[in-house]
C-alpha cells in the first residue's frame, strides 16, 4: 500500500475511483479475492470494455471475471482488451507466463508492444484481426516524465545518507543501479546470498544503488553472516523503494543496470543504458536483439564477469524500436474510437 501511495503522489495522479482492497497472499488467495471484488464492480457499473495490463494476478483475475460474467439484462459480457499482449518467456515455471497466455486467449483485443508479440499470438492460433500493434505504453510514461525526473535530487540525498560508506560522492555515469523482485531470485536465501555477494564484488569497481522491496529487506536478516559482511564492507547501498521519478533519474544516470524486471529491460533499452538481466530467459526478446539488454546466468562468477565487461568493455548500443515513441496510448484510443460499435 505504501509503495502504491508513493507512485500516486510522485506522478500527481488522482486517487482511483475504486480500490479493491486486496493485499498480498498466495497466488490462489490473491487471484480469488480480486475476482470476487471485481465481479461486484462489473455488476454495479456494467462496463462495455475491460482493459487489463501486463501479466500480474489482477490481469488474469479481471480477465476471467469479464469472460465469465453475463449481465442479467442482455446476457452479454464486456469485451476484454489486453495491453502488452503476446509477450512470452516460454518458461511455464513463471507464474507471470500463465497469466500472459491465459489472458491473451480470453481477450477480444490484443494490443502488442512489438513485432515479437504478434508472431507469438499467430503461432498460438489467435486471429490476426484481434491483434493491434500500438507500441509500448510504459515508454509513453517514460517520455512524459523524463524531463521532470531529471530535476530529482535523489543523488544528493543518497550522498548524504551514505557519505560514510562512499569513497567519493556518487556522480552520473559512475554508479550501477540494481533492482530485484522475482521470487526465484529473492525468495531463496541461497540465490539472494549469491547475487548480493556478486554485487559486493562488483561494487569494488563501481558503487551499486539497490532500492529494495520491504519483503526482500526482511529476508536479508536471515542471510549468512558472510553475505551481510560483504554488503556492509562494500558500497552496495540498499535503500527503501523509490518513487518513479527518483528511480527514473537513477536509471538514466546509471553506468549499468542489473535487474530481473521486464519493464526495466524496456526502459534501459529506450534510454540506451547497458542492462544485465539476472534471468535465464526474457519475455521481451526485442530488448536483446534491438536494445541494450543481456541475459546473465544465475551464477556468482558469471554476474561479476558480465558486469566487468559491461563496465570496462564495449557497450552494446540500442537501435530505435518501432512505436516506442511515447504515442502508444494515442494509437490505442484511436483504435477503440474507430471500432467502438464492435464493443458497445
Amino acid at each position: 500500500e505504501r509503495m502504491s501511495k508513493i507512485f500516486f503522489e510522485d506522478l500527481k495522479m488522482p486517487k482511483p475511483h475504486i480500490y479493491l482492497g486486496v493485499g498480498s497472499g498466495t497466488h490462489a488467495h490473491q487471484t480469488a479475492q480480486i475476482m470476487i471484488a471485481f465481479e461486484e464492480i462489473l455488476l454495479k457499473y456494467r462496463p462495455d470494455l475491460v482493459l487489463v495490463v501486463g501479466d500480474v494476478n489482477s490481469t488474469i483475475a479481471c480477465s476471467l471475471v469479464a469472460a465469465k460474467i453475463r449481465y442479467p439484462e442482455t446476457r452479454n459480457h464486456p469485451a476484454i482488451g489486453h495491453v502488452e499482449a503476446g509477450l512470452r518467456s516460454f518458461d511455464r515455471d513463471m507464474p507471470e507466463e500463465a497469466n500472459r497466455v491465459l489472458t491473451d486467449h480470453l481477450s477480444d483485443i490484443l494490443f502488442t508492444t512489438c513485432s515479437d508479440g504478434g508472431k507469438n499470438l499467430a503461432h498460438e492460433g489467435i486471429p490476426a484481426e484481434k491483434v493491434v500493434f500500438v507500441g509500448n505504453v510504459m515508454i509513453d510514461s517514460l517520455v512524459q516524465f523524463l524531463p521532470l525526473a531529471r530535476s530529482s535530487t535523489v543523488l544528493d540525498d543518497l550522498n548524504r545518507t551514505f557519505s560514510e560508506r562512499l569513497r567519493e560522492p556518487l556522480q552520473e555515469k559512475a554508479f550501477a543501479l540494481a533492482t530485484l523482485h522475482r521470487p526465484s531470485n529473492v525468495d531463496s536465501s541461497e540465490s539472494l546470498s549469491m547475487i548480493l555477494e556478486a554485487f559486493a564484488e562488483i561494487s569494488r569497481d563501481v558503487p551499486i544503488v539497490f532500492p529494495m522491496h520491504p519483503r526482500t529487506q526482511k529476508l536479508m536478516k536471515g542471510l549468512p553472516d558472510k553475505t551481510r559482511r560483504a554488503i556492509d564492507q562494500n558500497p552496495v547501498l540498499i535503500t527503501d523503494p523509490l518513487g518513479y521519478l527518483d528511480f527514473l533519474f537513477l536509471e538514466q544516470a546509471a553506468k549499468l543496470v542489473l535487474t530481473d524486471s521486464g519493464g526495466v529491460q524496456e526502459e534501459t533499452s529506450f534510454l540506451n543504458i547497458p542492462c544485465l538481466t539476472l534471468r535465464p530467459n526474457t519475455e521481451r526478446p526485442i530488448t536483446l536483439t534491438e536494445g541494450t539488454n543481456r541475459l546473465v546466468p544465475l551464477e556468482k562468477e558469471a554476474i561479476i564477469d558480465f558486469a566487468g565487461k559491461s563496465l570496462n568493455g564495449t557497450v552494446k548500443q540500442a537501435r530505435s524500436i518501432r512505436f516506442w515513441d511515447g504515442r502508444a496510448a494515442e494509437r490505442m484510443v484511436a483504435y477503440l474510437e474507430a471500432n467502438r460499435e464492435r464493443f458497445i
